[in-house]
């Protein structure tokens, strides 16, 4: 049995439902507390469940974003980010409420717990919080309309998931115009269900597009091993 405490909020799971409602009672003996049942919603996570399995997604957090930003009548764009982008060498002039930007890209950090694709465009972002520029601005409203086109997207944990770990891995090569350093992905499946996924820079620049393969393999390792334990 497993329990997730957050401030005055509790998720109880496990695989024997005797010792869960036995630990109940306990804790309503302990504390003045209510049951609400199966797990439905949580900080601004939504669950679903049926027999093909759990299904996570934050669609009105994703909503919530886009409100704030004004852009309920938007019209959707295909992809999160532009090919080929330049952020790193933006040379627009600063734009005149920086909070604005570091509190939309926090949401879009917290939203990337069930939305993988976003991984890399918040990643990018969240390089300019501390001076953004207009063009880092655009981007961000870009993802928002990205969102627009599929608010309730989210991740499916398989009923039919066995327990053997997959990882996949990528690498671009000094994809880094300042730093020249190359940016490590990876994607972890436990059977068929996505359970974990990042984007980060390469702590040091790799001196061929094989070393930062090597470098990106080696962090993926890292990953299982640890989920292992």
């Amino acid at each position: 049995m497993m329990v997730l405490v957050y401030v005055d909020d509790l998720i109880i799971c496990g695989n024997d439902s005797a010792a869960i409602q036995r630990f109940k009672e306990y804790l309503s003996k302990c504390f003045h507390m209510k049951d609400l049942g199966h797990l439905k919603y949580f900080l601004g996570v939504e669950v679903a469940r049926n027999s093909s399995g759990i299904f996570l997604c934050q669609r009105k957090y994703a909503l919530d974003i886009i409100q704030e930003a004004g852009l309920l009548g938007a019209q959707p764009v295909a992809t999160p980010l532009e090919q080929n982008h330049q952020l790193g060498l933006a040379t627009g002039r600063y734009i005149d409420q920086p909070d604005r930007y570091r509190r939309l890209v926090g949401r879009l950090i917290y939203l990337c717990f069930t939305r993988s694709k976003l991984s890399y465009c918040v990643h990018t972002l969240s390089h300019f919080m501390q001076q953004p520029r207009e063009e880092h601005w655009n981007a961000a409203i870009r993802i928002v309309r990205y969102l627009k086109g599929s608010p309730g997207q989210g991740i499916l944990l398989k009923s039919t998931s066995d327990f053997q770990r997959h990882g996949w891995c990528d690498s671009d090569w000094a994809g880094c115009p300042l730093t020249r350093r190359s940016t490590t992905g990876w994607f972890v499946f436990l059977g068929h269900s996505p359970i974990s996924w990042k984007t980060k820079k390469q702590h040091t620049v790799s001196r061929s597009s094989v070393e930062a393969e090597y470098r990106s393999m080696a962090t993926t390792c890292c990953e299982l091993k640890w989920l292992r334990s």
